[in-house]
């Protein structure tokens, strides 16, 4: 890294903190946290993304292999988690590094105030020098507000915490140019733009004990470059791995971005969203500036609006039929938008007693065409 890095986020798959699925690695935990320790010592910020509880859960009940009923995996993650949060705090503590537990669930970033509740609160934590282990809250997830992998989690709260780097260490060296496990001929891509479409033909599938794999990875590291921060997939094996990258040397694979990548990433990244706070109706017009001619959705094209919202929260946009054509940040709250619905942006000042001068409702760099 050219520049000093002032916050970093690290993320660690089940693969190698449970040893493939015998339990939790305390060896390996241990020594990661080391290595944090060093980074914390000079002065660098570290927001530790952590699966592995339902891997522990799945060796505390000795059971053969990872459940598929959604009852049981939330059961494991339950008890898994008891022990994944306990051995962090020990092995940070002895390093006289204080750290704390967050839990969130895809609902939790994708509603504006839980977000902005979130984000302050991890603020003041790093304010306080503390390194938040967070993990994706398992016991009460189900499909609708599921991230499904820690590895999108992790580039989320990269995002959210505005960090210069992210850290994803899993059990291969990087990505390679095709499966190096079934393909010894395949070599290591050391640098790419995290938006290079190939990298996706090249990404395997996950492990028996993560739901995730290198796949997943490409797609965190798009989600990262949202915020402008670059992604590497690294070895956590390797000796000093956290340390040695932070220092700008160079081992696995580095994603970068770009401006330009920054905007498609968050197109990306908006498409993505399960859950929409509110609905806006639109009309034939709008709808052809908005798929045909890539215009921001203006008031005077909105027939209805539906749900409650805050400016800001993502909401989807349909045509006559209700059929979805578009998904984007919203610029007014739900209050507002009601009010100006099918009106001149000349008029909405007006309307609006002149307390927001914003005139379009959704921008069309806040949004992404389906």
């Amino acid at each position: 890294m050219k520049t000093k890095l002032r916050r970093v986020v690290v993320k660690i798959g089940s693969s190698l903190l449970t040893n493939n699925g015998r339990g939790l690695d305390r060896t390996a935990i241990y020594e990661w946290a080391r290595q944090i320790s060093i980074l914390h010592a000079k002065g660098i910020e570290v927001v530790l993304v952590s699966s592995g509880a339902v891997a522990e859960g799945v060796v505390r009940m000795n059971l053969p292999e990872r459940p598929k009923k959604l009852e049981a995996l939330q059961a494991c993650a339950s008890i898994g988690q008891m022990g994944l949060i306990e051995t962090w705090w020990q092995a940070l503590i002895q390093k006289g590094v204080q750290s704390s537990q967050v839990l969130l669930t895809h609902d939790d970033l994708t509603n504006r105030s839980r977000y902005l509740n979130i984000s302050q609160t991890i603020a003041q934590l790093l304010d306080w020098g503390v390194v938040p282990v967070i993990n994706e809250n398992d016991t009460i997830s189900f499909d609708e507000i599921k991230f499904g992998d820690n590895d999108s989690l992790g580039a989320m709260a990269a995002a959210m915490v505005h960090a210069d780097f992210y850290i994803i260490l899993t059990d291969q060296d990087g990505v390679f140019t095709d499966n190096p496990r079934n393909n010894p001929n395949a070599t290591l891509i050391s640098q790419e733009r995290a938006m290079a479409d190939y990298l996706f033909e090249v990404a395997g599938d996950g492990g028996k004990w993560g739901s995730g794999g290198m796949l997943t990875k490409i797609r965190a590291a798009r989600l990262a470059a949202m915020g402008q921060c670059q992604t590497v997939i690294a070895n956590g094996k390797v000796d000093d791995v956290i340390i040695r990258l932070a220092a700008g040397e160079r081992i696995g694979t580095r994603l970068t971005t770009d401006s330009k990548d920054k905007l498609i990433a968050r197109k990306q990244w908006l498409a993505a969203h399960i859950r929409m706070a509110g609905t806006l109706i639109v009309d034939d017009g709008a709808k052809t500036a908005i798929t045909t001619n890539h215009k921001s959705l203006l008031p005077i094209g909105v027939v209805e609006v539906h749900g409650v919202f805050d400016d800001g929260d993502v909401v989807e946009i349909v045509d006559k039929n209700k059929t979805r054509i578009a998904v984007g940040q919203v610029g007014f709250s739900s209050t507002d938008a009601k009010k100006i619905v099918q009106k001149k942006s000349t008029e909405i000042p007006k309307i609006l007693h002149g307390v927001d001068e914003k005139s379009v409702m959704v921008h069309r760099d806040d949004m992404a065409i389906l």
